[in-house]
């Protein structure tokens, strides 16, 4: 037994000395660090909350020299942001997309602090799940919810696996019940768009909905089948749903053909990240049925402070 457990205690901590070349410390706010991951070269992926300035920010590697890093961009929305930083002879990543997580396999989250090294805390896969929506609107590819505790400096290290290869970036910032990874696939599509476009453009329409019980009136006139729809709370001035001419009051119970009972309906069809597209509404207002269609805009960056 006592081999045993000597021999998982070395391939834990040979898991977490692999890791080290290509994790490095990031200081971008006052006071704290966070983590961050030399994702390819020149290119560092870490948490966007972590990051509380857009300049003067630097990374440590193991060497524990400083160097200038320049922004390249963020989305909040799924907590990735882009730094480049030439880092001659640190590793990229070895990064892993083709498998899917399991409940109950060891993950390791490994950071880095620009006094005393890499760190480590390690645990298992608690929680996986399809294509998840983030509270900051964004969409991870799955939702992955780290046994293993994600500390305050490790926000932005890297998710291993028992392979040593990276499978996410670590984040606690997501979730108030635990830490979760953002996968690989997820920072691999975020990283695109940020080098083509300076940033993570996401759709929205600038409405407040709230799902309410379809009055019995209303569904045997418009829509027998429907139980709810989506009342219209709020209406930001000047954009997609007022340009449209969507008011307060209205109801909303069909998106592009489809029934819209729940806030998951509208975002579904409308899609964290294709801005310009057309959507079709069917309404009740006044207890009259009106068709509106609107362009889906931009949403508005939130501020880095």
């Amino acid at each position: 037994m006592e081999q045993s457990l000597a021999a998982f205690s070395n391939a834990i901590a040979a898991l977490a000395e692999g890791a080290a070349p290509y994790v490095v410390a990031v200081n971008g706010r006052r006071r704290s660090h966070s983590s961050g991951v030399h994702w390819r070269q020149d290119l560092i992926v870490t948490a966007e909350h972590t990051l509380r300035r857009d300049e003067e920010i630097t990374v440590t590697d193991r060497g524990g020299k400083p160097a200038e890093a320049a922004l390249v961009g963020r989305d909040p929305g799924t907590d990735i942001a882009l730094l480049r930083c030439s880092l001659p002879g640190v590793p990229a990543a070895p990064v892993e997309t083709g498998s899917s997580p399991r409940v109950g396999e060891i993950a390791l989250v490994v950071g880095r602090s620009p006094n005393s090294g890499h760190n480590a805390s390690m645990g298992i896969i608690s929680a996986v799940s399809g294509e998840w929506r983030t509270w900051r609107g964004g969409t991870l590819d799955a939702y992955i919810r780290l046994g293993a505790e994600v500390f305050a400096g490790s926000s932005g290290g890297a998710v291993i696996d028992h392979r040593g290869a990276v499978t996410g970036i670590a984040t606690s910032a997501l979730s108030r019940v635990a830490g979760l990874s953002i996968p690989a696939s997820t920072v691999n599509r975020i990283v695109e768009r940020i080098l083509a476009l300076g940033n993570a453009p996401h759709a929205y329409i600038g409405v407040g909905l709230q799902p309410v019980p379809m009055p019995s009136a209303f569904r045997e006139k418009f829509a027998p089948a429907q139980t709810r729809a989506l009342m219209v709370l709020d209406v930001e001035s000047g954009g997609p749903a007022d340009r449209s001419g969507i008011l307060v009051g209205d109801m909303v119970f069909e998106i592009e053909g489809k029934s819209a009972s729940s806030l998951d309906d509208v975002q579904s069809v409308i899609g964290w990240e294709k801005p310009g597209k057309s959507v079709a509404l069917r309404i009740i207002r006044g207890g009259a049925l009106k068709s509106i269609t609107l362009t889906t805009g931009v949403r508005p960056a939130r501020s880095a402070s």
